[in-house]
């Protein structure tokens, strides 16, 4: 019974022990506000609206957990939910978890992990891009794939060593619940049975950061399928992409640097869609931006972009700028005011506002868009 008795509370102790070697944290961000944007629709109408989508960072709240499994070993997840202040309900599709959904394992030697997850081109751009997903600045107003560069089915390796980082991402099938992964991409639902590279993705990257600059590069290829498209956002009808011999791929080179409260970033990044079918278009693009954010107290930020889109093999081209100022009210709530201009070419109809549909212009028409808004993160 005494031994008993010692086995039980070890058993005890040890229990206790994993337990406490265990988390989970709750985490989210809501941010809305209201946004006025001129020439909304071919007649030249206005919109004053509280957008859907995104304000200075899109709405979303997740879960995530670590699990120390001894010698350096832990088990690791995230589930994300990508959701609208304005009326409640999911974006992604209306997937639940639609923004990340992941399991995998971790150690000094780097993350390995599984499920529906960013593409190495959205983690090479994370500090370049100082706008990011903002709803009138980014890259994202040119490329809406870029703020939503996710995947299905999907296994990534990550990892950093001393200042450099390298990962890569494989996909068996980027949409597997066929309700559009990422926009402008139709609905390839892969895996299908006997073609291997009907909707396949992968991706690789690059980086390094220092304390006070860094560079990255990065590679993200798509393979089409029943339902695949490629979408260039200027108001030209989307590329069918139905075949796995299809292509749509994007190369990214950028870097930023800091100087005391100051910080620039800028890059290029390359879109090639080929298509297997002789009677379609092969098209290129390119965007070259520059970005800089500067803290004019511990309270106050202004940040803004210039980013510039050419297609010459569709004739369009646009040039976008953006400016917020934002006040931090405590660590987690800030107020902001934020402004931007987008110029069409003359066959262009490209969108300033990524604040859900609905806002395209007529060609070669340009955009106003201004917004105040709050955001708050727990």
């Amino acid at each position: 019974m005494k031994h008993k008795a010692i086995a039980a509370a070890a058993a005890f102790v040890l229990c206790g022990s994993a337990y406490a070697q265990s988390s989970v944290t709750l985490y989210g961000i809501l941010d809305t506000g209201i946004e006025l944007v001129t020439h909304a629709d071919a007649a030249g109408d206005k919109v004053v609206r509280m957008p859907g989508i995104t304000g200075s960072m899109p709405s979303r709240w997740g879960l995530r957990g670590k699990e120390d499994l001894g010698g350096g070993l832990a088990a690791v997840f995230t589930l994300e939910n990508g959701f609208n202040v304005r009326a409640g309900d999911t974006n992604q599709g209306g997937r639940l978890f639609g923004r990340q959904a992941w399991v995998g394992l971790s150690n000094q030697y780097g993350a390995l992990t599984f499920g529906r997850q960013y593409t190495m081109s959205f983690w090479a751009l994370s500090d370049s891009d100082i706008l990011g997903p903002d709803i009138y600045g980014g890259i994202g107003s040119l490329d809406a794939y870029i703020p939503n560069a996710r995947s299905d089915n999907t296994v990534t390796y990550k990892g950093t060593f001393g200042g450099v980082t390298a990962g890569a991402t494989y996909s068996f099938g980027r949409d597997s619940a066929g309700t559009g992964n990422s926009p402008g991409q139709g609905t390839c639902a892969g895996s299908i049975p006997g073609n291997a590279q009907a909707c396949r993705q992968w991706s690789v990257m690059l980086r390094y950061d220092a304390s006070a600059f860094g560079v990255a590069a990065s590679y993200d290829e798509q393979r089409g399928g029943p339902g695949a498209a490629a979408n260039f956002f200027n108001g030209v009808a989307p590329i069918a992409l139905t075949s796995s011999g299809d292509k749509d791929a994007r190369t990214q080179l950028n870097g930023y640097f800091k100087l005391g409260q100051l910080k620039v970033g800028g890059g290029w990044l390359g879109r090639w869609v080929d298509t297997a079918a002789a009677a379609l278009p092969n098209v290129r693009s390119n965007i070259y931006y520059l970005t800089a954010s500067y803290y004019v107290t511990p309270a106050i930020v202004f940040d803004g972009g210039v980013y510039r889109t050419i297609d010459q093999q569709q004739d369009t081209r646009a040039t976008l700028a953006a400016l917020r100022g934002t006040y931090l009210l405590s660590k987690s709530t800030s107020v902001y005011l934020q402004s931007g201009y987008l110029f069409n070419s003359a066959k262009a109809r490209y969108t300033l506002s990524q604040g859900g549909p609905g806002t395209t212009p007529a060609a070669g028409i340009g955009q106003l868009g201004v917004m105040a808004g709050i955001r708050h993160s727990f």
